[in-house]
């Protein structure tokens, strides 16, 4: 499973570089990459990160349709407007949070009940952010990096621990470029 490990990390360098300036074509890595983890995940005993990938499949499909089709118009001639970075309403900090803690609660009690998951809290917290941080990409709301940096932090722990050495380098580096994808992303928000 180690040559998987290398080409979805990869993947995952290339899904990086173009989120970072923010390319549409970051989906198709987005899909790509999720096929491959789902082998990877299941070989390592990873259930909550394996079954995260077919939601971000069909997130990346959303989130394509979001930024190719976008949300408002520019004129009375009905031409789609690009879908701009901006902050996320301060009206959904409180349900994202919900959610997130929600999908922590239940996913811990499924991998703890129904699988042999050594690590069903850190699995599932990371799982629940990483759907919220989708939503937040998706939606080109700047936050999704602050979301990602603490999912990328604690998945390379994990990741570490179950000897995926490559990933646990690949989520390292997630985090630092977090840092620097907010800093990216909020000049292209002022750009805009």
């Amino acid at each position: 499973m180690e040559y998987l490990e290398i080409i979805g990390t990869i993947i995952g360098l290339v899904y990086l570089w173009l989120e970072y300036h923010a390319s549409i074509y970051l989906w198709v890595a987005s899909v790509i990459m999720p096929i491959v983890y789902t082998l990877v995940f299941l070989d390592a005993g990873l259930y909550a990160d394996m079954g995260i990938q077919i939601y971000y499949i069909l997130a990346s499909i959303y989130g394509f349709i979001c930024w190719s089709w976008a949300i408002g118009r520019k004129n009375k001639k009905d031409v789609a407007e690009e879908l701009k970075i901006s902050h996320t309403p301060r009206r959904l900090i409180t349900p994202l949070s919900i959610i997130a803690v929600v999908l922590t609660l239940a996913i811990a009690y499924i991998l703890i009940t129904y699988t042999d998951s050594n690590v069903p809290w850190c699995d599932s917290f990371t799982t629940s952010l990483s759907i919220v941080a989708m939503w937040l990409m998706a939606r080109k709301h700047i936050e999704q990096w602050w979301v990602w940096l603490v999912v990328d932090v604690v998945s390379a722990g994990i990741y570490i621990y179950k000897d995926l050495y490559f990933t646990a380098s690949l989520y390292a580096l997630y985090a630092v470029i977090a840092y620097f994808g907010y800093k990216k992303w909020k000049e292209l928000m002022l750009t805009q």
